[in-house]
């Protein structure tokens, strides 16, 4: 990526990645539940239908199963479709198609076929939008084999990473965390892309390893910064895609801090904090680890609607810090 750098917000830079393929590939198309005149729920999609018109930007009925069944249907006969579920809770209704048919054809065709979709969910908590529709489910997606799993914390991220899920020949789930579309940040001018399965160290420190995704990396940073005033060095790493995992820059850190702590949005029990864990567990790091591997996770609770409430249900600054005490002991 060149210098040339200018600040968009989040929604927007995956607006860009999203129109600049459709630019380059005819067969790049998106749809769901508002996308086209209302320019999306939360406004990634304004503007599209105009240039684009309403064959590619394409408004579906209110069918979440609808929405993906066509996306694999229009996959598996050579189009590249990006469908949007206004919320990641919706996929519920859609799990069928997603798990049962855009995960596995490719394995079931002996590679005769691909799936070349993405599956944009607006995940996670932050807006007061309540329990059916502030959680973080990439947990359940990670699960099932055929599927990539993608969680960007900032605008260049999203922009690269959204690049590199349409242009993938397998089914890529895409979590957009709702309370940074309109956060801000650096993106270059020119066309990229960033690959799947490469993560990135958004600071690098030598006392303690903080592993985290989504909306909690720019939680973690600023954590990050109150530390290094008191001298401790914390390092962030973000591992952006969580099907591909970046298994060694996540050891790597670990074995030179010798303390990790995992942190995410998602419920603690079975979430994917979890997996990173036991990975470093039964990594070589293990041996390096000067304290025990540490998680500061959503609460085992259905999201409140209350904003007091809902701040107490997903970890929070306080919680992370106090984390990061204990680890140093």
């Amino acid at each position: 990526m060149g210098a040339l750098m200018r600040q968009i917000t989040y929604a927007n830079a995956i607006n860009e990645a999203m129109s600049e393929e459709m630019r380059r590939d005819g067969n790049v198309f998106l749809m769901g539940e508002d996308v086209g005149v209302y320019g999306g729920a939360f406004g990634v999609s304004a503007g599209m239908l105009d240039e684009f018109g309403a064959e590619r930007v394409i408004d579906t009925p209110i069918s979440e199963a609808a929405i993906a069944g066509t996306a694999v249907g229009a996959a598996l006969c050579g189009m590249r479709p990006i469908a949007e579920m206004m919320f990641s809770d919706f996929v519920t209704i859609a799990m069928d198609q997603i798990v049962n048919q855009a995960a596995k054809m490719r394995y079931m065709f002996g590679g005769q076929v691909s799936v070349p979709m993405v599956l944009r969910l607006a995940g996670g908590s932050g807006t007061g939008a309540a329990a059916q529709h502030s959680q973080s489910l990439e947990a359940w997606f990670c699960h099932v084999p055929g599927l990539k799993v993608v969680v960007p914390s900032t605008p260049c991220d999203a922009k690269g990473l959204l690049v590199s899920a349409i242009r993938d020949d397998n089914p890529v789930i895409f979590v957009e965390q709702k309370v940074l579309y309109k956060e801000t940040g650096g993106v270059p001018e020119e066309e990229y892309s960033i690959p799947l399965g490469k993560a990135d160290i958004k600071r690098r420190g030598s006392d303690v390893t903080l592993v985290a995704y989504g909306r909690m990396v720019p939680l973690c940073l600023r954590v990050a910064e109150d530390f290094a005033t008191q001298g401790v060095s914390v390092e962030v790493v973000d591992p952006r895609t969580l099907v591909p995992l970046d298994t060694e820059t996540l050891t790597a850190s670990a074995k030179k801090t010798g303390r990790v702590l995992i942190v995410h949005e998602a419920c603690r029990t079975a979430g994917f904090g979890a997996e990173i864990a036991a990975l470093i567990a039964g990594s070589a790091a293990f041996s390096r680890l000067k304290a025990p591997i540490m998680r500061v996770c959503g609460l085992d609770v259905p999201i409140p609607f209350s904003p007091g409430l809902e701040r107490a249900a997903v970890p929070t600054p306080e919680r992370v810090a106090e984390a990061i005490r204990v680890l140093l002991k």
